[in-house]
């Protein structure tokens, strides 16, 4: 419990800030009395939240329970300022002038949370470019390269985890974080290749994806170009706190084994979340409370959510290893009913 406490503690900041619109006055008394708790033992702050929150499971459509579990992490690159000739010549971006968002909800408050992204032909607005085409369009976003890396598989990565550190050549840590996307659906090209008999199913890790890259360097970008969905960056302030995790969809650091992502659209972001599932790649059990404080453009529906491991290559280990079944239950104020 008490490596959960700091996560609910900065969920209460971000929700007090956001007012009405998150139900401030429902969570209000719940984030008081948690600012005003002086012990903080496991026994004290188990009481908290057993008196303070009443828990939902949470359903799939169908009526089953079984969640699916996976993690993410936040990668290292290596990459510069400027434009290698052979090595660091991969673009990190920043948004595109051109590129439209339109949230659906200011026009139909039923779809609050799902977003149209586009490009303006003359008066039509018509879907943006893909990754294929972005890639091949690489020159006219000069002016939006934020830094440039040196591999086409660890930025794909990159841009799946929505945030990462780029060490540069003096040494110093550049932090990037999500920023948009144009668009498009994500598409695994872990399934593609289990599909094309390149990978067994066992081997359709993170890993095994790098490892299959390195193999047949030739064959990365039509690989890479099967998925359509792009994400573009924004360069974050440096921290102080190494440990301290990116900004999520919340707008607070994310906490190393102690912050998910899941779908907004039945799971509120800020909420205490009970998580009953296994290790990655075992059957030793991980229970814990998490914070729901992220979203991930491959996180859908409500049983469903994103673990977040932390920093670096051993969080990445456990990320990419990460699929596990399991069970979510999330904690709510009384009077918030689950969406």
């Amino acid at each position: 419990m008490s490596a959960a406490w700091p996560g609910f503690l900065a969920s209460c900041r971000a929700l007090a800030a956001k007012g009405a619109a998150a139900q401030w006055p429902l969570w209000r008394p719940a984030c008081d009395e948690a600012q005003a708790l002086t012990r903080h033992d496991a026994a004290s702050l188990r009481r908290f939240f057993e008196s303070r929150f009443e828990p939902y499971l949470l359903t799939n459509p169908d009526g089953g329970t079984n969640a699916l579990i996976t993690g993410y992490y936040e990668p290292l690159l290596t990459g510069g300022r400027t434009r290698g000739k052979k090595k660091i010549r991969f673009p990190v971006l920043a948004p595109p002038d051109d590129l439209i968002t339109v949230d659906l909800g200011d026009v139909v408050p039923e779809v609050k949370n799902l977003r149209l992204r586009g490009r303006l032909v003359g008066k039509r607005l018509v879907p943006y470019y893909s990754r294929a085409e972005i890639t091949a369009r690489e020159e006219e976003y000069a002016d939006r390269v934020l830094v440039w890396v040196d591999d086409p598989v660890e930025l794909f990565f990159l841009q799946i985890q929505g945030s990462g550190r780029v060490r540069l050549p003096d040494g110093t840590l550049m932090r990037v974080g999500y920023a948009d996307q144009n668009g498009y659906p994500y598409q695994s090209i872990g399934r593609l290749l289990v599909e094309r008999g390149e990978l067994k199913l066992e081997q359709a890790s993170m890993q095994g994806i790098q490892a299959w890259a390195r193999a047949h360097p030739d064959k990365v970008t039509e690989l890479l170009n099967n998925n359509p969905s792009y994400v573009f960056f924004r360069e974050l302030p440096r921290s102080s706190n190494a440990d301290e995790g990116p900004p999520g969809a919340l707008g607070v650091p994310l906490t190393p084994g102690r912050s998910i992502a899941i779908d907004p659209r039945f799971t509120a972001l800020g909420a205490p979340v009970f998580v009953a599932t296994t290790q990655p790649n075992s059957s030793a059990p991980m229970n814990r409370l998490v914070m729901a404080q992220d979203t991930g453009g491959a996180i859908r529906g409500p049983a469903r959510a994103d673990f977040f491991w932390g920093f670096g290559a051993e969080a990445g280990t456990l990320a990419g290893r990460m699929k596990q079944s399991g069970r979510l239950w999330v904690l709510l104020p009384p009077g918030i009913a689950p969406k």
